[in-house]
């Protein structure tokens, strides 16, 4: 193999497929990268067992071939070689030559025969939609999943569809985010789960794009393509929970308020929060008051007053403020209302004239 490369494409390719390279004692390949040269293009290719990417980048092809190399030597090899801008790449008795015109260094292969396949799935039934709607849906709700949970599915993010959007949502069992984007073409499936961590590595192969992808389901895989990039997640096997019966349909209590106001007033709240991160929401409409309170033993004591209009009964609820706070990346107006059904009912967060969001955080008990 031998080829010649621009290094700003090969230092992104790289950077993308290191992270998705696995450490497996049993498996050391799993440490490598995969280099395929066929004409004038190469595939970069990475896998865990659980994540497998291929990136494809045009190279100047004098010999075409096959290589293995570790991730955590020609990543950051390539990365510093900051004054250069070509590269060539050339193998030569189990060893892969990197060369610039500064700098010639050699590496140790992988054998490339013990290399995992990536699944390749047919896309006849796969549907598009843009990099920045798919990873704006994530992002929206990937924060109310859970993290090491026994139970899978609460560590995943959900994907459905309901007539022309895709529905994505997550939930510990205490909090539960959900977010509709709009797309142009109804899929074919019913339920897809992907593994938060998986989700996370999407976000952050895709988060720069604003390319058309195109997402196939098969089987216990899902695939996504964009122009240069092929990725293949596992989805869990299991069932979501059915959320939609926790929603309240009433509200006994709302509060409307400017975004900012409120995570101005939080700022001073959340010094003063305990080691539960305890804040307590009062609201009384009769008196147009609503009152953030926070308590430490240790600390002090606060009290917020915030801008805000008003409706229903009166309440003191006790909510963790970082539970509270994690949706606001999530919310594109404004304005946001909280809905309130109850001294130990649901809050429904929304932004105000945004039906396409929606975060559900269940109250802390009342001390």
């Amino acid at each position: 193999m031998k080829i010649e490369c621009i290094k700003e494409q090969l230092e992104e390719a790289l950077n993308k497929a290191s992270k998705v390279a696995g450490k497996n004692i049993t498996l050391p390949v799993l440490a490598g990268l995969y280099f395929e040269v066929k004409k004038n293009t190469l595939s970069i290719k990475a896998t865990n067992l659980d994540l497998g990417i291929s990136i494809n980048i045009p190279v100047k092809t004098t010999e075409p071939g096959i290589v293995v190399v570790p991730a955590n030597v020609i990543s950051p090899l390539v990365s510093s070689l900051e004054r250069d801008r070509n590269i060539t790449l050339s193998v030569k008795n189990q060893t892969l030559e990197v060369k610039t015109s500064r700098v010639k260094t050699n590496i140790k292969t992988l054998p490339s025969e013990d290399f995992p396949l990536i699944p390749e799935i047919d896309d006849d039934e796969a549907f598009s939609i843009s990099a920045r709607d798919f990873i704006f849906g994530i992002k929206s709700v990937i924060y109310a999943a859970a993290t090491g949970s026994i139970k899978p599915e609460l560590s995943s993010i959900s994907i459905t569809h309901e007539k022309e959007f895709l529905v994505f949502a997550a939930t510990d069992s205490f909090r539960l985010a959900e977010k509709k984007i709009k797309i142009k073409k109804n899929p074919q499936f019913k339920q897809i789960l992907i593994p938060q961590k998986n989700a996370m590595e999407i976000i952050r192969i895709f988060d720069k794009g604003d390319e058309e992808i195109s997402i196939s389901i098969k089987e216990h895989q899902v695939a996504l393509r964009s122009q240069n990039v092929y990725l293949t997640s596992r989805v869990i096997e299991g069932v979501f929970p059915d959320y939609k019966q926790i929603i309240p349909k009433e509200t006994n209590s709302k509060a409307t308020v400017l975004k900012q106001d409120l995570i101005n007033s939080l700022k001073t709240s959340l010094i003063f929060s305990n080691t539960f991160n305890q804040l307590t929401l009062k609201l009384s409409p009769k008196n147009k008051i609503f009152e953030i309170e926070s308590k430490n033993s240790t600390i002090g004591e606060s009290t917020n007053f915030v801008d805000a209009v008003l409706e229903g009964d009166d309440i003191s609820i006790n909510i963790n403020n970082r539970y509270f706070t994690d949706c606001f990346q999530a919310t594109v107006t404004d304005s946001l209302s909280l809905n309130f059904n109850g001294q130990a009912r649901p809050i429904i967060i929304q932004s105000v004239g945004d039906t396409s969001f929606l975060y559900l955080m269940m109250p802390m008990n009342q001390s």
